[in-house]
């Protein structure tokens, strides 16, 4: 008798918890303003951000000073404000932070301050720099790694802001993170959470940190859209309910765990910027296409994206993004 009521009350904790979920999910408003997320915009803005003019976003160099100029443009014509000071963007990380000669650099922040709870801050992420020129003279200009996800912030950051001015403006403050120095060990990001987190670490509430997601890689060739989720239930399952649900309800894509696992040879859960969140205890989701031939090669260009399949993630993780800033309680700590 005590084992079967045990049963039922466990069955009804699970069916309360999942209605309660489920409750989550409540704006439709975000799906229009999911929409001004769009392949065309994606794809122009790419078709300069991963061009020659950018000599491959080398950390410390000329070109990853363009970069940083063209996301502080994107940011101001579109009136998001830096957290740190008026037409400020920029995070600089000193020379002496680098090793092996490399020079001074900087993260480009951009936020929305939350209506509700402005204090507790969700940071979307991806890294602006690439390898650089090869030594044959050629570019890397690095489409995929990570033009694709630093213009998805970009469009995604413009659409938290169409739906801001349209009086729907986040509960949570958002903070737009595009980190330097990814390529060589991580050090943009590693600074954000060590050394000058602009937003306290303990009032963050999750990060979503988006590193290539525009290609398909040779196991899903020809078949629909996926992404490859990364450390989405290593900290917290509700994170990780959460966000099936959103998938669940808007777009259906494969979700491809693969990479998750414990023992993956890959090692990816350490190889992107989101690491440095979640070794402090902050839940993370990780998106990624997974690899293909063309990685870390000047053949990684803006004619290869898929921008159909690039406008669907980032929606996707716009979606996402949505509920957990406007949701009643943050994320749970497992």
């Amino acid at each position: 008798m005590k084992s079967i009521v045990s049963f039922c009350c466990a069955t009804l904790l699970l069916v309360s918890c999942s209605n309660s979920q489920n409750k989550t999910l409540v704006s439709e408003k975000a799906a229009t303003f999911a929409k001004t997320i769009t392949a065309a915009e994606l794809k122009d803005m790419l078709y300069t951000y991963a061009s020659d003019d950018f000599e491959g976003r080398k950390t410390g160099e000329p070109g990853q000073k363009k970069a940083i100029e063209f996301i502080k443009s994107h940011y101001v014509a579109n009136e998001i404000a830096s957290p740190i000071a008026e037409d400020d963007y920029y995070q600089e990380i000193p020379e002496s932070y680098f090793r092996n000669s490399i020079k001074a650099s900087e993260n480009v922040v951009a936020y929305i301050k939350g209506s509700e709870k402005p204090e507790e801050v969700l940071v979307i992420s991806a890294h602006l720099d690439h390898i650089g020129i090869a030594s044959n003279g050629e570019i890397n200009n690095g489409a995929d790694d990570d033009g694709s996800g630093t213009v998805a912030i970009l469009e995604i950051a413009e659409a938290f802001k169409a739906a801001q001015k349209a009086g729907h403006g986040p509960k949570r403050s958002i903070l737009f993170l595009h980190v330097t120095g990814e390529e060589i060990g991580l050090y943009g990001s590693r600074y954000y959470t060590d050394v000058d987190p602009i937003f306290p670490l303990e009032n963050t509430i999750t990060n979503l940190n988006i590193d290539m997601i525009g290609r398909v890689d040779p196991k899903h060739e020809g078949g629909k859209n996926y992404l490859y989720l990364i450390g989405s239930d290593k900290l917290s399952q509700e994170l990780h309910d959460l966000s099936e649900a959103v998938n669940k309800k808007y777009f259906n894509l494969e979700f491809d765990y693969t990479y998750n696992a414990d023992d993956d040879p890959n090692r990816f859960y350490f190889r992107s910027d989101h690491y440095n969140f979640a070794k402090n205890n902050i839940p993370v989701i990780f998106y990624f296409n997974g690899s293909h031939a063309d990685y870390h090669k000047p053949s990684d260009t803006p004619d290869k994206i898929n921008y159909e399949f690039l406008e669907t993630r980032a929606q996707l993780i716009f979606h996402m993004a949505w509920e957990l800033v406007n949701r009643d309680e943050r994320v749970k700590l497992d």
